[in-house]
């Protein structure tokens, strides 16, 4: 049989009786990669899609498998001898009672002699934006051998240097690791430096007055106009020759000397060279490391021990790199990788928000607070999270009754985030269990709640979902609004299922929701935002058709 000439038009199969549907297939222009939103239709901002079936964020662009780094076993603010143990420790405690009485007498009269000359030394003094006079400075000099005095007392008999420190002229600032509360004391015995302090210490009794006459730098390091003005007046003092140079321990905190954690980027900022200065504290049965001990039992400790060793050592310069242009993070870093390798210790990502955590659940009386760090230095520069919204995060978490390994199950995340069991609260759930196993971490949830709030399109489905839930435009929502809306999500809710979501979401109890009270209760439940993502999908929500809000989204 011959073959006939077959176009790719012409049915396979022949019919007489049916009409043939013949489509035409024509070859599209090629699509660029980057995404665009479409002109006339900004509510294609929020997209549903087979994605929607198992991950409840995928309208906003969030994605499966968020990155959970592995936690550290490693605890940098754990003081290793808390405790007084072993037979030669409670012998020498009794041997060295009588001493530490005399040693707590040499504490009390230098601190005295110190305070009254530092008061003399300040008398009459107005303009202390200037440099301090030459005259003043030299009666502070009788409150420095005080200072050298205490640490005699505290049992540094004598300490160790290695090197010598730069001229002021060279290098203006000092950076140096930070263990304990002596390190401040030899410097201000050894430099008389300017020093960055939080505001707090001004008030203390003693204390404030002496760091007042070394023209402190006060900082809330909460505060960005603070922080600010704190980085001005390094800059301001640094470049003046007149004024002492700058002494800065940017771990922000104390560590137990056996890591180096993250730095904050402060003593960076004005490009100066600085030269870094390490401090360590051997010893065989007595950390003397300001960690998870209290101020007065390590006291007693450094009273009640024959001899505290100290060392200190002066580095070379770390100079700006003038080869290409360098922020004062990589600075920070190259400083930092300095003063790690001369100590010969390990670089962590830890942060005083670290402390903070760690401190927080300890008050909550967890049995092993240090599980619940995350090395927030790598979670504030990668997911811009503040130390405080992660204490926020934490204390959520608290709530959900976390067992001893710091694991919660799906009955208490759901428990205090007000859900029911169903099949959304589940997928939220399965959202932060990236490992599957039925359990999550602290450290997942605040990253998976970290990864929803920097979504882009996160603020602005907040907003819609106000926009929508508030029906009549009033700037509130009642009760009875929040359950319509939510009911698409979660349906069949009963009266004390509701009550307990409104709760949440009216921060203020005052019976309505104010949009504040709505943008305050996400941020601080931002997994509660797929509750409205049947709303923003199905409901046809107006969505800013404003073309400079989606450049912004974009």
């Amino acid at each position: 049989m011959a073959v006939e000439d077959h176009s790719l038009s012409t049915p396979l199969l022949s019919s007489e009786k049916e009409p043939h549907v013949i489509v035409t297939v024509h070859d599209e222009p090629d699509q660029p990669q980057s995404a665009s939103l479409p002109e006339n239709n900004p509510r294609t901002l929020f997209q549903s899609g087979d994605e929607n079936r198992h991950n409840p964020y995928a309208f906003i662009g969030a994605h499966d498998g968020f990155e959970v780094p592995g936690s550290s076993t490693i605890d940098p603010f754990r003081n290793h001898t808390p405790n007084i143990e072993g037979l030669y420790e409670w012998l020498k405690l009794v041997i060295c009672l009588p001493i530490a009485a005399v040693r707590l007498l040499l504490f009390g009269l230098c601190l005295t002699v110190g305070y009254v000359t530092t008061r003399l030394a300040l008398l009459g003094w107005k303009d202390r934006q200037n440099p301090m006079p030459k005259w003043r400075s030299r009666l502070m000099w009788v409150t420095r051998f005080c200072g050298r005095a205490i640490l005699f007392s505290f049992g540094y008999h004598w300490i160790k240097r290695k090197g010598k420190p730069a001229p002021r002229e060279i290098a203006p600032i000092v950076v140096s690791n930070h263990v304990s509360y002596i390190d401040p004391i030899f410097f201000f015995y050894e430099l008389f430096p300017t020093i960055v302090s939080a505001e707090s210490h001004d008030s203390m009794p003693f204390v404030g007055t002496i760091i007042r006459a070394m023209q402190v730098i006060y900082v809330d390091r909460f505060s960005k106009s603070s922080r600010k003005h704190a980085v001005n007046e390094i800059k301001r003092k640094a470049s003046c020759n007149q004024f002492s140079r700058v002494l800065l321990f940017p771990e922000g905190t104390t560590s137990n000397g056996r890591v180096l954690i993250s730095f904050q980027i402060g003593a960076f900022i004005p490009g100066y060279p600085v030269q870094p200065v390490i401090v360590r504290y051997p010893y065989v049965h007595f950390d003397q490391s300001w960690g998870n001990i209290s101020i007065l039992k390590l006291m007693f400790r450094m009273f009640t021990q024959f001899h505290n060793f100290m060392e200190v050592e002066y580095l070379p310069l770390v100079y700006p790199n003038e080869n290409r242009k360098e922020n004062a993070v990589h600075f920070a870093q190259r400083t930092g990788r300095v003063i790690a390798n001369a100590l010969n210790v390990a670089q962590t990502s830890h942060s005083y928000g670290d402390f903070m955590l760690l401190a927080k659940a300890a008050e909550a009386k967890q049995e092993n607070p240090s599980l619940y760090m995350v090395e927030l230095g790598w979670v504030q520069s990668s997911l811009h999270l503040s130390a405080v919204e992660a204490v926020e995060f934490l204390e959520i978490f608290l709530s959900m009754n976390p067992d001893p390994s710091g694991h919660v199950e799906l009955h208490g995340f759901l428990s205090a985030l007000r859900l029911k069991p169903c099949g959304l609260s589940e997928k939220i759930f399965e959202f932060i269990d990236v490992q599957k196993i039925g359990k999550i971490t602290f450290k997942q949830f605040l990253l998976g709640s970290a990864h929803i709030l920097k979504q882009p399109l996160f603020r602005h489905a907040r907003d819609v979902a106000f926009g929508e839930c508030d029906i009549n435009g009033k700037n509130h929502i009642l009760k009875q609004e929040l359950q319509d809306a939510v009911s698409l999500s979660i349906p069949s809710l009963n009266s004390d299922e509701i009550h307990g979501l409104f709760s949440l979401f009216d921060v203020d109890n005052d019976g309505r929701i104010t949009k504040d009270d709505f943008i305050t209760c996400l941020r601080r439940y931002p997994l509660l935002i797929s509750l409205f993502a049947p709303t923003l999908l199905h409901r046809g929500s107006s969505i800013a058709a404003d073309r400079n809000l989606l450049e912004e989204v974009l």
